[in-house]
């Protein structure tokens, strides 16, 4: 596993005191989502699939550092669109950073060496760099040709630069097993920190619907992928259970509360994935979603997700539960042969219930009541530090 030993030990310190304190549900990573907007249109993508002034709307520096005080988890990763989009995305990393928060910033990297004087290395601070595959598959995946070189240029400048860099690479039903392998062996000797990998999620707004990942054909994937990967040297930022889950060897439920997600809308339900209605507070989310409604088994949309916002929280509890296991599968590495452990009944799921439509109809209601920005503050006001301090254009360094 190839996170940092001290991050390492933040999230397990803040896990054993939620088992301290009996809390029965808590994040481990806020998944926080400051605007929608683009400036690419991947084939699996279903988060940017809105009109143009929701599109243009962004949270503000004190709702992002506001969402993260009310949530409290250690981790925060910020997704989109695209963040660099957002022109105080700076000043949002410099806050977290300042409240001592572990920082993962998701980016396409097309904007990356442009902006990158921005911010300065920071211990806690990693640039995740989206590639779904080499040259072929990653700019097949974006929808446009060129992203790939423009990404592995960009990593190379923040990396002379003293910043940490992962990858983020999510894998579709066309992914070979050899072709992957060949891949992550390619970004190892470019020296990334971290390869970060998941499956694909089946979007309901999606562009393309057909190149998403069953479980049985997920599970027999990653195992022909890490099979192949023995001795290569692959530095993975997934938890080790994670991995070996993604290869059929555990059978877990998700934890939809240890990824909550903060977005213009406000704290989605149930996860990440699936947007089925938005409250105000973080403690609204907690207390009044019905959580037993989702999940593998409960609810169809969730049938073939074993995706990292669902699962890794799960595979983190159960390392801290069972450290034991969790150090033999760092050792050993995923099981690539063998029975798999026994899958999720979905006899008694419910159906999906298609709702996209009406929050988009009522966020858009809601918008036309809302007064035009003052000139200058478009994109919110300047970050306050923890608990009061001050602002700055650059994301300071320890």
């Amino acid at each position: 596993m190839a996170v940092p030993l001290h991050q390492q030990a933040k999230v397990a310190a803040y896990i054993a005191k939620q088992k301290i304190i009996g809390r029965k549900r808590y994040p481990l990573v806020l998944m926080l989502e400051p605007l929608f907007k683009c400036n690419l249109a991947c084939a699996g993508c279903g988060k940017i699939d809105y009109p143009d002034p929701i599109l243009d709307k962004r949270l503000s520096v004190q709702e992002c550092l506001e969402a993260v005080d009310e949530c409290g988890a250690p981790v925060v990763a910020i997704a989109g669109g695209e963040p660099l989009l957002h022109k105080e995305m700076p000043e949002i990393v410099r806050g977290i950073l300042a409240r001592g928060k572990i920082v993962i910033l998701c980016t396409n990297a097309l904007l990356l060496e442009k902006r990158v004087e921005d911010y300065e290395p920071h211990p806690n601070f990693t640039w995740d760099i989206h590639l779904d595959g080499d040259k072929d598959q990653h700019d097949w995946a974006v929808s446009q040709k060129g992203v790939y070189e423009r990404a592995v240029k960009a990593i190379k400048s923040v990396q002379d630069k003293g910043f940490r860099v992962a990858i983020n690479c999510t894998l579709f039903n066309n992914a070979d097993a050899a072709r992957t392998a060949a891949f992550f062996d390619d970004v190892t000797a470019m020296g990334v920190d971290d390869i970060m990998v998941s499956p694909g999620y089946a979007y309901e707004r999606a562009p393309t619907q057909e190149h998403f990942l069953n479980r049985q054909k997920t599970k027999e994937l990653f195992r022909d992928i890490f099979a192949r990967g023995k001795g290569h040297g692959w530095k993975f930022g997934n938890s080790p259970l994670f991995l070996d889950f993604l290869a059929g060897n555990q059978t877990y439920e998700c934890t939809p509360w240890g990824n909550p997600t903060r977005n213009i809308f406000g704290w989605q339900r149930p996860c990440y994935l699936v947007g089925e209605g938005y409250v105000k507070t973080f403690a609204e989310l907690m207390d009044t979603t019905e959580w037993d409604k989702y999940g593998v088994g409960n609810y169809e949309k969730c049938a073939d997700c074993m995706v990292h916002c669902g699962f890794e929280a799960t595979a983190a509890i159960d390392a801290f539960s069972k450290p034991w296991k969790m150090v033999g599968a760092m050792l050993k590495g995923p099981k690539t042969e063998g029975p798999m452990a026994p899958e999720i009944d979905l006899s008694n799921q419910r159906p999906a219930d298609y709702v996209f439509s009406q929050h988009v109809e009522k966020a858009m209601a809601e918008l036309s009541h809302e007064p035009p920005p003052a000139r200058g503050a478009k994109h919110g006001a300047t970050a306050p530090g923890p608990k009061g301090g001050s602002g700055s254009s650059k994301v300071a360094a320890e």
